[in-house]
């Protein structure tokens, strides 16, 4: 492992702007991944129950459901 990580050494010194192109496309592969779950989830935990649609018509024309 040790030996892996000092050609990665060497290779961030040597290609910066590949490094950090690398390390962008990697965040950006990675934060979708986990992101859009948890967005998701909170989408779903929020959602709330339609009224019957005579219950609208009612409210919307003023009239009483008996």
């Amino acid at each position: 492992m040790g030996r892996v990580m000092e050609k990665l050494k060497i290779f961030v010194v040597q290609e910066p702007v590949v490094a950090a192109s690398c390390l962008i496309a990697g965040v950006g592969l990675f934060l979708p991944a986990v992101v859009r779950p948890i967005l998701d989830s909170f989408e779903t935990a929020k959602q709330v129950p339609q009224p019957a649609l005579a219950d609208v018509v009612a409210g919307v024309t003023g009239k009483r459901r008996d």
